[in-house]
């Protein structure tokens, strides 16, 4: 059997013996990944609360909306419609449904976490649920 024979035999079993180091690091990375979003998520969601203090406070408002004027409206403003992201119904929203969009993402909209800060998060969402909200 000539080499090139050999290979093509044996190509497979080269494949695996080369890939499996690659595929075993690649597991560990994301079982350390996944294992470290799942700790930083349930701290950070132990940390956020909202109160009607909070989200009525004008200085929260304030930060958020420069934020939105900054980052959000690109997707989510006005001039957006229809196309980019869908049209935001803060009615339909608690305060933690928009923090965790916010902060994690969905769908094709992009994770903010790393980001923006924990409190600048929390202000787009008292923001988002203000009186002067508007896209």
């Amino acid at each position: 059997m000539c080499h090139f024979e050999f290979l093509r035999r044996h190509a497979a079993l080269f494949l695996l013996v080369a890939i499996a180091p690659a595929v075993a690091v690649l597991e560990s990375a994301l079982a350390a990944r996944e294992a470290s979003a799942a700790s930083v998520a349930s701290s950070d969601a132990q940390a956020v609360s909202f109160s009607e203090a909070y989200l009525g406070d004008q200085v929260n408002i304030d930060a958020g909306k420069a934020l939105w004027q900054k980052q959000c409206r690109h997707c989510h403003g006005r001039s957006s419609y229809p196309g980019k992201a869908p049209k935001l119904k803060p009615s339909r929203y608690t305060a933690d449904f928009i923090y965790d969009r916010v902060t994690y993402g969905f769908r094709k909209m992009p994770a903010w976490e790393n980001v923006y800060s924990q409190e600048e998060r929390m202000a787009v969402v008292a923001f988002v649920l203000s009186e002067q909200f508007s896209p």
